[in-house]
Formats: structure tokens, C-alpha cells, sequence
């Protein structure tokens, strides 16, 4: 399978809305629920927390979140971006879930590592939903102690398209990276997986419900 950079992964993305007309939230709930179907055949057996960032993988793991909770895990969402700033899909979602009785945290402004700490221990699953793979380093503050929250949680963790901090082109790990128990990768690996393979844990490509054809249109 082509192992996807950056560039062509942001164009296999516009290429289904625009070629194939597959709406962009459609694409976001076909990939999200690929991965809560995923994180349920890996085996649950406690509390799973979803950690997101801002922009669609933000976004892509309150979908995560949702078909968890419908499938009755135990789940918490932890908010690192407030959602007045989302757009798009992942606005969408927000409002979604705002709706639903999931519990919600928000961790804005200066980190409360106490609370994040607390909100962890104990979480049989992290699902990482900070950075997509349109990240490029260094991670900035607060998410480097985020990060490293989630690393030493002592959780499994369920990497959204890329585990965050790592570089989907060169395969760069950032400091910190989250390190990965299972990394569920959108469509097809990134070319950086093969670099960063240390942090990727076990890889699983999900699809998205886009055609196949969309990987032949060079």
C-alpha cells in the first residue's frame, strides 16, 4: 500500500468531497467509527479518555467517543482547545456531543497537570486526538506536558491517524511523542511511519468510506 505524505493526504481528503462528493462529515464519522470499532475488537475493560486537540483530528476522536459511549464504554472526553474556535466538521461534532451525556472536561489556558493526572489514572485506554498528521514540530506548550501525561499514564494508547508529536513526512519524533500501544491510520500508512515506526505501536488502517479509486488518481 503507497505510503501517503502530508501533501497527499490533504489532497486524497479534497479529492473525495470534490471528485467523489462525499461530504467531509461523512468522511469523519466513517473514519471515527472505524477506529471506536477497532479500540472495541482490541478489548476494553475499563475507562477510556479522549484527549483532542483543535481541528479534525480533534474532532475525528469526539466521534471516537460517541459510537464508544453508544456501544456503553465508559468514556470521558478531555478538551485541550476550546470549542468556540473549532470549525467545519469538527464543529459539528462538538455540537453533537455537547448534546450527549458524555462527560466533558476542558483543560484551557494554563494546564492543571494535577486534574489531567487524575483524569488518566486509572484509564484502561488513552485515545490521542492532539495533533494530526498535518503536525509539524516542536510541540509547543501546554501539549509537551500533555504528552507526557499520557505517556506516563500507564494506559493503552490508541494513536488517531498519528501518534502526536511525530512527523508524518520524515518520521521526526518531536520531544515528547506520545508512544503509541496501536496507531489507527486513515486510509493508508504515512510515509513517515517507516522512520517512526518506535512510536506507531501496532498499525491498523481504517478507511474513511471514500471510493477506491480515490488512491488512483495521481
Amino acid at each position: 500500500m503507497h505510503a501517503l505524505t502530508r501533501k497527499e493526504a490533504r489532497a486524497l481528503d479534497r479529492r473525495a468531497v470534490e471528485v467523489f462528493g462525499v461530504p467531509g462529515i461523512v468522511l469523519m464519522e466513517n473514519a471515527g467509527r472505524a477506529m471506536a470499532d477497532l479500540l472495541l475488537a482490541l478489548g476494553v475493560h475499563g475507562r477510556v479518555v479522549v484527549a483532542c486537540g483543535k481541528g479534525n483530528n480533534g474532532g475525528d476522536g469526539l466521534v471516537v467517543a460517541r459510537h464508544l459511549d453508544i456501544a456503553g464504554v465508559p468514556v470521558q472526553i478531555v478538551l485541550f482547545d476550546d470549542p468556540v474556535n473549532s470549525t467545519g466538521d469538527a464543529a459539528i461534532n462538538h455540537a453533537i456531543v455537547a448534546r450527549t451525556r458524555i462527560p466533558q472536561t476542558a483543560l484551557l489556558g494554563p494546564l492543571d497537570e494535577g486534574r489531567l493526572r487524575d483524569i488518566l489514572r486509572d484509564a484502561d485506554w488513552v485515545v490521542d486526538a492532539l495533533f494530526g498528521s498535518g503536525f509539524r514540530g516542536p510541540v509547543e506548550p501546554p501539549y509537551h506536558r500533555i504528552i507526557e501525561a499520557i505517556n506516563a499514564s500507564g494506559a493503552k494508547i490508541l494513536a488517531v491517524d498519528i501518534p502526536s508529536g511525530l512527523d508524518a513526512d520524515t518520521g521526526g519524533a518531536s520531544e515528547p511523542t506520545v508512544r503509541a500501544t496501536h496507531t489507527a491510520t486513515v486510509v493508508a500508512p504515512k510515509k513517515g511511519f517507516a522512520e517512526g515506526a518506535a512510536w506507531l505501536g501496532r498499525v491498523h488502517v481504517v478507511g474513511m468510506g471514500a471510493p477506491r479509486e480515490l488512491l488512483d488518481l495521481g
